[in-house]
């Protein structure tokens, strides 16, 4: 296992773009670190640059805390997974895992690569597949012999370029259980890109998100869903994404399009001096005020159109937004790879909520829950620092800890290994 820390990292092609402009990033040891961000962040090209198949402009990538800009691919002992899989078709799955093994003449022996294999094999499921080849395998079980493959070669990190794009909803969920619990279980440091945030949500330790080629924020799941930094990290993190309410200042009050929401004087005093700010409430903060239960802001809306989906419902509510941060909202749509703007407000309700299309729904929220944004900059108004502290902390204290016990599991595998060894030496 090895740390991994990006210095100002620089990538600029002929034309002179940035596609990755200026990012750093400390990458502790065992940690599972998600690159995410639209199409054409930047994300896969910092990859790239980490395994070294892309060169590096300016800046210094560090492992182990050794300078590797200049080392070949192969003398970084990173082990990466591609999106289409890279197997030999000609090759058994038993082959495709021992490939490496195999390149690496003269360092290990047959019964050695056998154990391996078959270790790996086993942790995979592919046991009964070792002898098929790719064409007679799904795309899951392509994908596990893929991986694998980098667990052999027992590389200081484990890179994965955007892995499960190729597999249907429900196999993509099965295989983030698969990567997460092998993550876990040889807590080898993990770097993996993605465009899909509920992969980024569900898989790291942190999340490092990019824009057009710039770092965003880089934090814990959890602290970029409830404090995040500024509106493109807001509206990127969370399915269905955040809510943007134009809202008019007027004194200790918010106008926003269904209801005025008081606000405390210091977030009165932050926003003096704007006619707009842009208000940002997650769709599940809203409740059917009919079913009780929630204190806050209540006010009535028509509702568009709504989608029960069992366990869920959800509402949609357009209004219209002002010239004064349409703009702000029409450029943050193109960022997130929108399909136009569409000024709506999204309403997830109780399942047991009977609100139906047509109808006057009376909702209610905790102004408490709101962000507020800066229309000009996209700054974060509300972002309680002490509390994204406190968030950070817990979530680095049970990565640690997940990875204490992944370590306890290795230490005892090993020297029940080497029990079961002395054993069978005894016996013969």
């Amino acid at each position: 296992m090895a740390s991994i820390e990006l210095k100002n990292l620089v990538k600029k092609y002929g034309d002179g773009f940035p596609a990755v402009n200026d990012v750093s990033l400390d990458i502790a040891d065992g940690e599972f670190v998600i690159l995410v961000g639209p199409s054409g962040c930047g994300k896969s090209t910092l990859l790239r640059m980490i395994v070294g198949l892309e060169d590096i402009t300016s800046g210094d990538l560090m492992i182990d805390g050794k300078r590797v800009n200049d080392l070949a691919p192969r003398d970084r002992n990173l082990s990466m997974v591609f999106q289409n899989y890279a197997l030999y078709p000609h090759l058994t799955v038993f082959e495709n895992i021992a490939f490496p093994l195999r390149l690496a003449k003269g360092q290990h022996n047959e019964d050695e690569i056998r154990s391996k294999v078959n270790q790996a094999s086993s942790m995979l499921e592919l046991n009964e597949h070792l002898e098929r080849k790719p064409a007679n395998l799904s795309g899951g079980q392509r994908q596990r012999v893929a991986m694998g493959r980098a667990i052999v070669r027992e590389a200081d990190a484990f890179l994965f370029d955007e892995p499960l794009s190729n597999l249907d909803a429900k196999l993509r969920g099965q295989m983030r259980t698969e990567i997460s619990r092998m993550q876990r279980r040889l807590g080898t440091t993990t770097v993996y890109v993605t465009h899909d945030q509920i992969e980024a949500m569900t898989l790291g330790d942190r999340v490092a998100v990019l824009k057009k080629g710039v770092l965003q924020q880089v934090a814990s799941p959890r602290e970029l869903y409830e404090q995040p930094v500024n509106l493109f990290v807001a509206g990127f993190i969370g399915s269905p994404p955040m809510n943007f309410l134009p809202a008019q200042v007027v004194g200790s009050t918010l106008k926003l399009p269904f209801v005025d929401v008081p606000i405390s004087q210091n977030l009165a005093d932050q926003i003096k001096g704007h006619e707009f700010v842009i208000a940002g409430i997650r769709p599940e903060y809203f409740k059917d005020a009919s079913l009780g239960g929630v204190e806050g802001v209540r006010f009535s809306a028509v509702v568009d159109q709504t989608e029960w989906l069992g366990n869920e419902q959800y509402a949609y509510i357009p209004f219209e937004a002002p010239e004064a941060v349409h703009s702000t909202l029409e450029e943050l749509d193109r960022d997130l790879d929108g399909e136009g703007l569409r000024t709506q407000l999204v309403v997830n309700l109780d399942a047991r909520s009977r609100i139906r299309e047509g109808q006057e729904a009376e909702l209610v929220f905790d102004p408490e829950l709101m962000h507020v944004f800066d229309p000009n900059s996209g700054d974060n108004l509300t972002r309680d620092d002490a509390k994204a502290t406190e968030i950070a902390q817990d979530s680095e204290d049970a990565r640690r800890a997940a990875l204490e016990r992944a370590r306890s599991r290795e230490s005892v595998s090993d020297r029940q290994a080497g029990e079961d060894a002395a054993g069978s030496q005894e016996a013969s």
